[in-house]
């Protein structure tokens, strides 16, 4: 199954997540999408990608139900964010000497994270790294870059067996038509991945 992220029109990092017939609200990078992806500009990147893997706190909660592969978070476990590492926007082993992201977090927003395939095969330095879904910090602030729901909404995608995710660009966007533009029947169509 496909799910699909549709900016809102008003509001930069703001989205819907279509999963099947459930709408969600989603929350997405601080600048919105873009289709020219780079480290550390803030924007969450436009195009189809692969949901790899799905990792979790035992501690904090439950083993989601997936069709993906799915793994316990544990204190060591990293993401790769250097573009100068040869394994840059790969899952490591702390310590490393390499710039990383901590996946074992104070807060909660890896208490369930899905690693969204962008910039893998093979990584690309400087295009961009560590997108995920993962949970919403309580306040709605936007991402870094990734896509942001509640703990029961990213368990019912997991639930539904989606295994890649389309994040749609905005008006001017190539080949992406913007949410406004389209009539409800076309945003289902397209959400719902019905030709």
């Amino acid at each position: 199954m496909i799910i699909h992220v549709w900016p809102m029109p008003d509001s930069r990092s703001y989205a819907k997540l279509h999963c099947g017939h459930i709408i969600m609200d989603a929350v997405i990078g601080k600048n919105g999408v873009t289709p020219h992806k780079h480290e550390g500009d803030m924007a969450t990147p436009v195009g189809q990608f692969t949901l790899r893997k799905v990792y979790y706190r035992a501690d904090r909660t439950a083993r989601p139900h997936s069709v993906l592969p799915t793994e316990a978070l544990k204190p060591d476990d990293g993401w790769c964010d250097d573009p100068t590492s040869e394994v840059y926007n790969q899952h490591i082993t702390l310590p490393n000497a390499a710039r990383h992201e901590d996946l074992w977090r104070e807060d909660d927003l890896y208490n369930l994270v899905v690693v969204i395939g962008y910039n893998d095969t093979p990584a690309l330095p400087g295009k961009g790294s560590a997108i995920f879904m993962h949970l919403q910090r309580p306040d709605l602030t936007p991402t870094e870059g990734c896509v942001a729901l509640t703990e029961q909404d990213l368990r019912t995608v997991l639930q539904s067996g989606a295994t890649a995710i389309v994040i749609h660009g905005v008006e001017g966007t190539p080949g992406c038509a913007s949410w406004d533009a389209l009539s409800v029947g076309a945003r289902y169509h397209k959400a719902c991945n019905v030709i």
